[in-house]
């Protein structure tokens, strides 16, 4: 464990190449990034949602759905986003922008959170988190016959 802490010390930060997006075993935690984990969720809890929430209002936001025609919640906040797209507005203002990621305000943290993870996912002890669980067949959904 201090060996890590060393190598990560000369190491320096980690980058995240491409896009910002969460690893596919997100959600855990596993033991030895506690404190990663933690300030990542912090962020996504905080300065990430907040940053989704307003480009929902303003209507930049992109639905998983290909049917659904993505609306603005508050015409206003669109407005003043097309004003400033268009070059007449302030443009130092904190208005979200068309095509951007609400996880680059977390971009760092997750770098950290998944160095740490790739290193400790490895180890026996976390082992049990990337393994798939098997559901009992009396506690699955029965399936409907329609053909009786």
């Amino acid at each position: 464990m201090v060996f890590y802490r060393i190598k990560e010390a000369f190491q320096g930060k980690p980058k995240l190449e491409g896009p910002a997006q969460l690893p596919s075993y997100f959600p855990i935690e596993p033991r030895g990034c506690e404190k990663h984990a933690d300030k990542l969720f912090k962020c996504i809890s905080n300065e990430a949602t907040a940053k989704a929430r307003d480009m929902e209002t303003a209507g930049l936001h992109t639905s998983y759905y290909p049917d659904v025609q993505v609306k603005p919640v508050d015409q206003d906040a669109a407005d003043k986003v097309k004003e400033i797209a268009a070059g007449g507005g302030d443009s130092t203002s904190s208005l979200p922008k068309a095509g951007d990621n609400p996880l680059d305000e977390c971009r760092d943290f997750i770098a950290y959170y998944k160095r740490c993870c790739d290193r400790e996912l490895k180890k026996k002890h976390n082992w049990i988190l990337t393994e798939p669980y098997r559901v009992q067949e009396e506690y699955r959904y029965q399936q409907r016959n329609d053909q009786n």
